[in-house]
């Protein structure tokens, strides 16, 4: 007999899948978007970028290995929902402190199985990342004219700042490094500390770990932090986070203060988000995709050193590189479709990339960048 479904997902233009639920009932509307990774679905979830969207996962085997706090890269989940090709079974890893299905009902997510993930991708590549409702009711009643017209009605992240809504709600220190094998999450490198601001703008937490690793004591500020609220922390070092929505949303309060701060001649490095804020303070604009970077496997590659780093993205804008003043130099691009994925100004120690050099996908192609901030702190000690 066959199974009744408990789940749709229904498209804006009228494209409905139809699945087995798991998680939290009810409905939710997002941009739906695909990504490659093959683990890391836990991380993915709790991502703060991946606000206000339903995460396709290409990679059929999700949650397999359950799920664990430590791999928490937020208090909680906070994209949407997910859609997988087959339903997660129970977990099977000495780390699994639960399992997916049961997280998610517990922290509001919901999740679709049983679907087709490539026909989807490929529609998702083809017409580029739609608008979605995600439904999840155990009697399967769903009513799908209503469902599709949400979809439609809803206006999309172009416009929308949504670093705000998951932005930390006032300044904290942290001082956690990075995660051991057999000793777990370490402490702050050792010598003098570099004071560092890291405005969060949706910070993962293993960006966070990785600053402190590199020697930073970090004050974290909201994303509305102003400069004056920033230099009053004496930093040696401003670091401007990841995060969701449209940078050009969130650039109406962030850009001026990036602006302010550039005047301070302070070392300055941006990941995602804040790569396009910093690009957006100097000048550059920023673009939507068709359908983004979302993975654990992007070629980037150094366009001054020739090397090619493996890298983890998940981005919906990128900066139109055509669009950098004189003075700022592209120093990374995607070998995937030649986009932008970092910027360096000349002359000062003023830096950022697009992608996450945090999340290990090489796996540590990209460390050197969290040591290249703590070198030009130390360069302006004089030391």
């Amino acid at each position: 007999m066959e199974q009744k479904p408990t789940a749709c997902l229904a498209l804006a233009d009228g494209t409905i899948f139809y699945g087995q639920g798991f998680g939290a009932t009810g409905a939710v509307v997002a941009e739906l978007v695909f990504n490659t990774a093959m683990t890391g679905y836990q991380e993915i979830m709790t991502d703060p970028s991946y606000a206000a969207q339903v995460v396709t996962f290409t990679f059929p085997h999700i949650g397999n290995t359950g799920v664990t706090p430590e791999d928490d890269e937020a208090s909680d989940p906070v994209a949407a929902g997910i859609v997988v090709k087959w339903d997660p079974s129970e977990p099977s890893n000495w780390r699994a402190a639960g399992d997916l299905a049961g997280w998610m009902e517990r922290r509001g997510r919901i999740g679709i199985g049983g679907i087709d993930t490539r026909r989807l991708t490929r529609a998702i590549r083809q017409q580029g990342a739609p608008h979605v409702v995600l439904a999840h009711d155990p009697q399967g009643n769903f009513d799908i004219e209503a469902l599709v017209a949400r979809a439609r009605a809803w206006p999309g992240l172009v416009g929308m700042d949504l670093a705000r809504g998951v932005s930390c709600a006032q300044s904290y220190r942290w001082d956690e490094g990075l995660w051991r094998w057999n000793e777990g999450f370490g402490a702050r490198g050792t010598g003098t500390p570099f004071r560092v601001v890291a405005v969060d703008y949706g910070a993962k937490r293993n960006i966070l770990r990785s600053l402190a690793e590199s020697g930073a004591d970090v004050t974290v500020l909201p994303a509305t932090a102003t400069a004056d609220e920033i230099m009053a922390h004496q930093p040696e070092g401003v670091f401007l986070s990841n995060g969701p929505g449209d940078p050009a949303a969130t650039g109406a309060y962030a850009v001026p203060m990036i602006r302010s701060l550039l005047d301070h001649d302070l070392p300055i490095f941006g990941i995602c988000l804040g790569h396009q804020m910093l690009a957006l303070a100097l000048g550059a604009r920023t673009v939507k995709m068709n359908h983004g970077h979302h993975g654990a496997n992007h070629p980037v590659k150094d366009v001054e050193t020739g090397k090619v780093e493996i890298t983890s993205m998940n981005h919906g804008f990128a900066v139109d590189a055509q669009t950098l003043p004189e003075g700022v130099i592209e120093t990374h691009v995607s070998l995937f479709d030649g986009s932008n994925c970092g910027l360096r100004v000349a002359e000062r120690p003023v830096f950022s990339v697009q992608y996450h050099p945090e999340a290990s996908p090489g796996p540590q192609d990209s460390a050197y960048l969290f040591q290249r901030f703590a070198d030009a702190m130390q360069a302006r000690r004089g030391g």
